[in-house]
């Protein structure tokens, strides 16, 4: 549109002129066009050159580290936080890497059930380059305490049924009286778990169950009453002392655990035919016999009995005198139920043992100190006694002041002591009756003090003459 304009122009300015001219001008629009074409390729050929290209992708790199030992490190989560975010698994050789990142800071977690780590993260900086080094983390086992667990029901059958655990490890526990038991403290492992009772089947007669990490519960069973009749093993433990309280434990065709009564008498019912040993077990005590057998074959069994014969059990009186300046080598004397000496340690420390049960008094004493409590008094009952403690505080050694004077040149009665704790006076009386002597001696001094005497004399008529010279004691 702008090149036609420009032409009709040019025709205009030659239409108005002498036509005889016309070549020029001809000549001068061809000019003029030629031009104007040029520009306009010029044009469509700078365009041309503006065509965009796909810049090359910007260069990345990579983090790479290993977990060890490889236990720790194999399948442990490793997390990447920072300039990018990412997650990925160590392999089993415990090595992880993270590719394709960009320059930047990132912070780098492992993680992995049952393990800790060290570092428990590390931060490493991408400039320019792929980090293979000092991305390293060690894995350390934690400690690990799972427990297994279920129910035996009905309460009937699983009230007082044993139930055993073996595999990686071996423990047998009672069902409570509601069916429910547990086994504590296990690691993992696989285990299996297997209950008993007399006169009871069951379903499943035992369970697998493995421990990965996390405890292990519902692990249940059902009880079923066996068909037919069922029968008793009963006894007494003798004497009371020894059978009242007494666990008696039942094995062989049928597990139980049953607790003698009062009296030292026992039962377990519900058992079906066959062979059963019978073991007493209480502390303090042996049992004659160790255990018995016995068979049920259709009828009751009773009167499977022992004798059960304490055991001489001696324990200990201790404790600490302090500080140790006063407990070591103190004297400790027990007396009551038996009577015994003994030294205390360079530490204050003392024992004394092999005691029967029974009431005791210990008193401890040392030269030059007094001790708080002075005594006391100690009950034995079926177990050791310690800190039996006691604290040693040193007397205060005894002070005096001893004075002396000359006798008086005239006829007197005798002499009176003054004592004052200020340089020249006041002054008080000590003695309460006329010293007929030339010496006194002050018992009430108290450590840590000055003291200023003088001394007058008194004649036949009663008569004091004035203080003495002034001496001066100074109590330690």
């Amino acid at each position: 549109m702008t090149l036609g304009r420009k032409i009709v122009s040019v025709r205009r300015f030659a239409n108005s002129n002498n036509r005889t001219s016309q070549w020029p001008r001809v000549l001068v629009c061809a000019t003029m066009i030629v031009s104007l074409a040029l520009l306009c390729g010029c044009a469509g050929f700078v365009s041309g050159q503006n065509n965009s290209q796909t810049p090359p992708p910007p260069t990345t790199y990579s983090i790479s580290g290993t977990i060890t030992p490889v236990a720790g490190g194999n399948g442990a989560t490793v997390t990447l936080s920072g300039a990018a975010n990412s997650t990925t698994s160590a392999n089993a050789s415990g090595n992880f890497t993270f590719s394709a990142l960009a320059n930047g800071t990132y912070t780098i977690t492992p993680t992995h059930a049952g393990f800790t780590f060290s570092p428990t993260s590390a931060s490493v900086t991408i400039s320019g380059a792929n980090i293979t080094s000092g991305v390293n983390f060690t894995a350390t086992a934690v400690a690990q305490n799972f427990s297994i667990s279920g129910s035996i029901s009905p309460a009937a059958g699983g009230s007082g049924a044993t139930v055993t655990l073996s595999g990686a490890a071996t423990a047998t526990t009672t069902a409570n009286s509601s069916g429910n038991y547990t086994f504590t403290g296990l690691a993992n492992g696989a285990y299996t778990v297997t209950p008993s009772k007399a006169g009871y089947t069951f379903n499943p007669t035992s369970q697998s169950a493995t421990i990965n990490g996390a405890n292990v519960s519902g692990v249940n069973f059902t009880a079923t009453s066996q068909g037919g009749s069922t029968f008793s093993i009963s006894g007494t433990i003798s004497p009371t002392a020894g059978g009242s309280g007494a666990t008696v434990s039942l094995s062989g065709a049928g597990t139980a655990t049953t607790t003698a009564n009062s009296s030292g008498n026992y039962t377990f019912s519900g058992l079906s035919n066959g062979t059963y040993a019978i073991t007493p077990s209480r502390a303090g005590y042996t049992f004659s016999p160790t255990s018995q057998s016995a068979t049920v074959n259709g009828a009751n069994v009773t009167g499977v009995n022992f004798t059960a014969t304490q055991v001489a059990q001696t324990f200990t009186i201790s404790g600490t005198i302090s500080p140790a300046a006063g407990g070591s080598g103190a004297t400790v004397t027990l007396s009551g139920k038996a009577n015994a000496s003994t030294t205390a340690n360079s530490s204050g420390n003392y024992t004394f043992s092999g005691l029967g049960n029974g009431t005791y008094t210990v008193t401890p004493s040392n030269t030059g100190y007094t001790f708080t409590p002075a005594n006391q008094s100690v009950t034995v009952n079926g177990a050791n006694v310690s800190s039996v403690n006691f604290t040693a505080t040193a007397q205060q050694a005894a002070h005096s002041a001893a004075l002396s004077w000359t006798a008086s040149t005239s006829a007197i009665s005798g002499y009176n002591v003054y004592r004052g704790t200020v340089n020249g006076g006041p002054y008080s009386l000590l003695n309460t009756s006329l010293i007929t002597g030339l010496s006194y001696t002050d018992t009430t001094v108290q450590s840590g003090v000055t003291y200023y005497y003088v001394t007058t004399a008194v004649d036949n008529s009663g008569i004091e003459s004035v203080y003495s010279n002034q001496v001066t004691a100074v109590i330690p």
